[in-house]
């Protein structure tokens, strides 16, 4: 199992409840794929350093620490690129 950590940017126009439920799907997404979630950060809102998508100058950020098989993180990727809700995403693979 692989150590990796994602980073990811959430639309700021969302309500509140909503960030929690996001993260936690993305987390549960991680663990019924076979992987563990060691650490998971809702970071909050922050001020991004450009303008994304012509339209958004702020963004909620998301850190999550998990091992899993590189097919977990293949399929974490896939959701990342079809959830309207994602802005932004980063996935690096940890050191040892």
């Amino acid at each position: 199992m692989t150590k990796y950590e994602a980073m990811f940017i959430i639309k700021p126009d969302l309500e509140e409840d909503a960030y929690e439920a996001i993260s936690t799907r993305f987390k549960e997404l991680i663990e019924t794929a076979g992987g563990e979630v060691t650490n998971l950060t809702l970071m909050g809102r922050r001020k991004l350093a450009y303008e994304v998508k012509k339209k958004f100058r702020e963004g909620f950020y998301v850190l999550i620490n998990y091992t899993a098989k590189p097919a977990v993180t293949a399929e974490l990727e896939r959701n990342f690129k079809i959830s309207d809700e994602i802005i932004r995403y980063l996935i690096v693979k940890e050191e040892d």
